[in-house]
């Protein structure tokens, strides 16, 4: 599934956000549609959202190039794991985040909720519009990573 698009939303006074309906639609039928793993980034102060299905395959493709008897995979691991869980939609489309992920990502009241290919990015609104102030020339970013 591809997820496309980006949409505002509010945390409430208990932590949960209102899963967009364009996203639930690009969902489509999956199995497990409803259950997502939430994450802190590897490189910036947001929060991963995996469906259950995608973060299964990115584990598949870790799996088969790490070795498990080896302290730096290990390591490795357990730092793309850190901060993980599982969370499912509720009846209507809200999901909870653990205060530890909402605090790591500088998050309070206003979320964007952004579509990148088989993942969302969850960011802070403040922190997401800050992004965008002074954004790197896409034309140069194409050349340099389209064509190394």
């Amino acid at each position: 599934m591809i997820f496309v698009g980006e949409y505002s939303s509010r945390v409430d006074s208990k932590g949960r956000i209102v899963f967009p309906t364009v996203f639930k639609k690009q969902c489509g039928t999956a199995a497990n549609g409803d259950i997502f793993i939430l994450k802190e980034d590897l490189y910036e102060k947001c929060l991963v959202m995996y469906p259950l299905a995608e973060w299964e395959r990115q584990n598949q493709i870790i799996r088969e190039k790490l070795n498990p008897f080896d302290r730096e995979h290990n390591q490795f691991l357990r730092m793309f794991s850190k901060g993980a869980c599982e969370v499912t939609l509720d009846s209507v489309n809200r999901f909870l985040v653990p205060k530890r992920l909402l605090d790591y990502a500088g998050i309070e009241k206003e979320v964007v909720l952004s579509g990148q290919d088989s993942k969302i990015e969850i960011w802070s609104a403040e922190t997401f519009a800050k992004m965008w102030e002074n954004p790197v020339d896409f034309g140069e970013l194409a050349k340099r990573v389209i064509n190394p």
